[in-house]
C-alpha cells in the first residue's frame, strides 16, 4: 500500500462524524485542514492526543484551520469519547478503513511479538488547495499538536 507524499493532492473522502453529519474533505477547499489518524477511542495515547488538539482548538480556529480526528471506531463510539472528554475536534468514523488505506496509515503493527493490522498514528496538514503540505508518521503524542499548530500557522 503506497503512502501519500507531501505535495500530493490529499485523497478526498466522505465519512460519518460523531454528531451524525457526513464530512467530505473537498467541502473544505480554500481552507487548511489537519487530519489526524489515531488507533482507538478512549485509549491513553489517543485520549491524550485528542485532548491536546482540543486544548489548541481556539488557536487552530484563529488560524482558519479545520481539525478532524479519524479512527475506525463507530460514530457512536466517537460520540461517547467526545462527550466523556469534552473534545472540541470533529471525529470521523472510518469503519471500513478506506480512508486509512488511501493515506497509507492502515499498516501491519506488532505488539508483544504478535502482528496485526492497525492505524499508524499519523497527521496530515492539507493546504487550502487540497495538497498535503506536511505529514507526520509514527507520531509521538507529547508536543505533537503544538508542532502541527505551528506548521499550520506558517502556511
Amino acid at each position: 500500500m503506497a503512502q501519500v507524499q507531501d505535495g500530493e493532492k490529499a485523497p478526498d473522502f466522505e465519512l460519518p462524524t460523531e454528531n451524525g453529519e457526513t464530512l467530505k474533505l473537498s467541502k473544505f477547499k480554500g481552507k487548511p485542514v489537519v487530519l489526524y489518524f489515531y488507533p482507538k477511542d478512549d485509549t491513553s495515547g489517543c485520549t491524550a492526543e485528542a485532548k491536546d488538539f482540543t486544548r489548541l482548538a481556539a488557536g487552530f480556529k484563529r488560524a482558519g484551520v479545520e481539525v478532524i480526528g479519524i479512527s475506525p471506531d463507530s460514530p457512536e463510539s466517537h460520540q461517547k469519547f467526545a462527550r466523556k472528554h469534552d473534545l472540541k475536534v470533529r471525529l470521523a468514523a472510518d469503519a471500513d478503513k478506506a480512508v486509512a488505506n488511501a493515506y497509507g496509515v492502515w499498516v501491519e503493527k506488532s505488539m508483544y511479538g504478535r502482528k496485526y493490522l492497525g492505524v499508524e498514528r499519523s497527521t496530515f496538514l492539507i493546504d487550502a488547495k487540497g495538497k498535503i503540505a506536511r505529514s507526520w508518521r509514527k507520531v509521538r503524542v507529547p508536543g505533537h499538536a503544538d508542532e502541527v499548530l505551528a506548521a499550520a500557522k506558517a502556511l
